[in-house]
This record gives structure tokens, sequence and C-alpha cells, in this order.
């Protein structure tokens, strides 16, 4: 962590990154409690200190959780290494997509591990899924929701009212799913 504010009397350690991409301020709270602040270019240090300040509430609230209640709390992201869990998440993931893609008749492309910093997965319109390699150390049925997300992309690039129907008939309770994949990362 590069740089540091205090609040509440606690020193919180968080990083800036700059994004080419970016229309606002964002903050990330990891459960190994790393904190990242995406920001435009054109934003400043001061900027990101008003907006720490400004979601100070919020982010104490989600510090706190990470620190008592992740059930990914022991793992140490830092520690893990990509290439050494790549293979596992890679096999994990395709017998996962498999076993849906052989029920549903889903059609993909390539499946890509990666090392994502903020996100559990995307699809590209050319069919193919890129997962975080830290799907392994989801339980099963976060891992299995999070590939089912990417698979439903396969045939709606996007997420509509159509896109979220064909998620529910593949996995009803998706949804209770998505809050728990939310509170843990």
């Amino acid at each position: 962590m590069d740089n540091e504010i205090t609040l509440y009397k606690r020193k919180i350690p968080y990083s800036i990154k700059k994004s080419l991409h970016a229309k606002r301020l964002r903050i990330a709270v990891y459960c190994n409690c790393d904190v990242i602040v995406t920001i435009p270019h054109h934003k400043t240090i001061n900027d990101v200190e008003s907006y720490l300040i400004e979601k100070s509430k919020w982010l104490m609230q989600k510090l706190e959780h990470y620190s008592k209640s992740s059930p990914l709390n022991d793992i140490n992201f830092h520690s893990l290494s990509f290439q050494e869990n790549k293979a596992n998440a890679e096999k994990l993931a395709l017998k996962i997509v498999n076993k849906y893609c052989k029920k549903y008749q889903f059609k993909y492309n390539k499946i890509f591990i990666k090392d994502h910093k903020t996100k559990w997965g995307s699809c590209s319109n050319k069919g193919n899924i890129n997962l975080n390699y830290r799907i392994i150390f989801l339980p099963r049925k976060l891992a299995e929701y999070v590939i089912v997300h990417e698979l439903c992309h396969l045939k709606e690039l996007n997420h509509t009212n159509k896109y979220w129907k064909l998620v529910e008939k593949i996995l009803p309770n998706y949804k209770q799913h998505l809050v728990e994949l939310q509170n843990m990362y």
C-alpha cells in the first residue's frame, strides 16, 4: 500500500489505481482488508482523501466486516502464487463449465484463468471466458455461480431481464449466491 489516511483514529493504508476508463472515484475493499481507490486521470490525491473521508463510515464497516467474518479471511492473497494455483483453477473451471455446457448447450471458445484484482470473471463477445484463479478458494456453490454467470453471457452479453431469467433458470437461488459473493470479496 502506497498511501495512508487516518480515519477514526485508525491508520488505513490504501493504493491508488489511475484508470483511463474510470469516470468517477471508486473504492474497493477486499477480504484481506486491502483498500484500492480507482480514479480518473484528472483526479488528485486531495480528491482521493476527500472521497475517503466522505465514505469513511462505509469504509470502516467494510474493514470491520472483513477483519472478523470473511470465510476467506485466513487466506493471504499476497502470498498466493498465481502460477501455483492456475492449473487447479483451470481444472475446477473446466469441470464446472463442462457440466453446465452439456446440460444447457452453452458453446464457448476458450477459458482463460487470470489474476484479476477486482472481478471474478468476464465473458468476451468472441465466446472467451476469463476467470479469476481465486475461484478455487470459494465455496463450490459460489464458484459455480461465477461460472454460470459468465456462461449465461454466451447467450446474453448484457445484464438485461432476459439474461437474469436465464441465470435464474439454471440457479434459482442465484440472488443469495450473489449477495454472499459480494460480502466475501
